[in-house]
């Protein structure tokens, strides 16, 4: 991943971002705060919700399936 500078005040420039980075917060964060003791920790954790983001939650817009599983469907 890697951020993008959009103009001042104007979220619909990285929408896809915004909208991945408030299902992060919402699913993985809160609640979940004091758990992250060390940056490490935090990143670690960060990775593994990115993997699970894509190989592994269930998306009903894609069908019911993962993102990965829904791009490699038309492969096989």
């Amino acid at each position: 991943m890697r951020s993008s500078m959009s103009r001042k005040g104007n979220s619909l420039d990285n929408g896809m971002m915004e909208s991945f980075f408030g299902t992060l917060k919402t699913e993985m964060f809160y609640g979940f705060e004091k758990e992250f003791t060390s940056l490490e920790t935090l990143k670690t954790a960060i990775s593994e919700y990115i993997n699970y983001y894509n190989t592994k939650r269930i998306k009903l817009t894609l069908k019911g399936l993962s993102p990965v599983q829904y791009r490699t469907q038309s492969l096989t």
